[in-house]
């Protein structure tokens, strides 16, 4: 686990709760199958808006080629190593070290190379053309610095991309009533008074010196599974540049 600082965003409690699961990380039905299920749709997410940022071609296998990106709240890689392959040097941040332990190794048997730290993003230095954190801001101990200290580390003319659940009745019912409740997600991984509405979260942005360019609902149906949709009721995406 990180060393804290006065600056620090981690909630040791949380870095616990996930530090716990990281030995499963990598299998599709562990512990992590629902961020699986949700990884490809918020990978489309983020292709979509690296293509259009930097007007990259769709079919362009490597359109991160000779930038940086950083993934805060990496867990176990299911973000940085797609990032890589894109060819980004990249970087992966979380607060708890089994997590980064288990990064490591699975990025060195896929033969990707890149930087596992485990800090607080507080306590980074440097700019990354491209940041990322998904459903990490509900975990920290406070939202608002921690999106100050990701601005911070937004290089200009880079791209930040977010994803978090919505507060709504739906997402408590989905997520926890169900998902928890039913053991398709572990117990105790999500707090419904910490999730932030779109508006909520926006308004941290504008705060921390940032400009929100599009925000997109993750909904989930029984026959498609995770969509990108306009419904964000449930879980949604944030695409974000330096005001």
């Amino acid at each position: 686990m990180a060393k804290a600082s006065s600056a620090t965003t981690i909630d040791p409690a949380e870095a616990q709760h996930f530090g716990a699961l990281a030995a499963d990380w990598w299998d599709p039905n562990g512990s992590s199958a629902m961020l699986h299920r949700l990884n490809p749709v918020r990978l489309a997410y983020v292709r979509e808006w690296i293509d259009s940022h930097w007007n990259s071609e769709a079919r362009a296998l490597r359109p991160l080629a000779g930038k940086s990106a950083l993934d805060v709240g990496c867990g176990a890689g299911l973000m940085c190593e797609p990032l890589a392959r894109l060819g980004a040097a990249v970087t992966g941040v979380d607060a708890a070290a089994e997590n980064i332990a288990v990064a490591q190794q699975h990025a060195a048997g896929q033969g990707l190379s890149i930087d596992y730290r485990c800090a607080d993003v507080a306590e980074l230095r440097g700019r990354f053309d491209l940041v990322t954190s998904m459903e990490v801001i509900e975990h920290v101990a406070n939202p608002a610095a921690f999106l100050s200290a990701l601005a911070a580390r937004l290089a200009p003319g880079g791209l930040m991309v977010l994803s978090t659940p919505n507060r709504t009745g739906l997402s408590r019912f989905a997520m926890i009533t169900l998902g928890e409740g039913l053991g398709a997600i572990p117990k105790g991984t999500h707090d419904w008074n910490k999730f932030l509405t779109p508006d909520e979260l926006a308004a941290f942005a504008q705060s921390a010196g940032l400009k929100v360019v599009d925000r997109r609902g993750l909904s989930f149906s029984p026959s498609r599974g995770f969509a990108l949709s306009d419904d964000m009721s449930l879980n949604y995406l944030m695409a974000l540049v330096r005001a």
